[in-house]
């Protein structure tokens, strides 16, 4: 009875340990409703990045989730970059900020889901000068001169993982 009791408090140490290493997300969010094989659902859309995150249950057991990163609109200019979290190296002792993990459970396998983890890194971009009026102003020759001598400044970041939990069904 006492190494049950042993055992049950080293697990719950243990299960502490790693829940404290993984940072809380900015955006806290219950699973998605389970999604059937086959079926293209939107996991979300980041504005700044003109870009649509989603993804199907594909039913294969070597690639059981398809995901991909799509356009939203051919016009849109992106404030921001959209990466992968893994070229980027993105965690938390980088820099990044864990912006958002989104769940979604396989209908079909109800052991399985798939993980998307959304990193942000902001820009360290200073504030414009303010003006005699104090004002700050922003004039359009300043930024193409600017871009010219390449000089512009950092932009924000997003990095995207995509990782399959739990048991696989047959």
């Amino acid at each position: 009875m006492l190494r049950l009791h042993m055992f049950c408090a080293a697990l719950l140490a243990a299960s502490s340990v790693a829940a404290a290493a993984d940072p809380a997300p900015e955006i806290q969010r219950a699973p998605a409703t389970p999604q059937a094989v086959g079926a293209l659902h939107t996991l979300r859309t980041i504005p700044e990045a003109c870009a649509r995150l989603e993804g199907r249950f594909t039913g294969d057991a070597a690639k059981p989730y398809a995901f991909a990163a799509v356009p939203t609109s051919p016009r849109c200019q992106a404030r921001a970059k959209l990466g992968d979290a893994a070229a980027l190296k993105a965690s938390a002792a980088t820099g990044w900020i864990l912006n958002d993990v989104l769940r979604v459970p396989s209908a079909a396998c109800t052991t399985q889901q798939a993980v998307v983890r959304i990193w942000r890194k902001p820009a360290a971009g200073a504030a414009p000068k303010m003006d005699a009026q104090g004002r700050a102003r922003v004039y359009l020759k300043d930024g193409l001169d600017a871009a010219e001598a390449g000089k512009l400044g950092a932009i924000p970041q997003y990095a995207v993982a995509m990782t399959v939990e739990g048991k696989r069904c047959n």
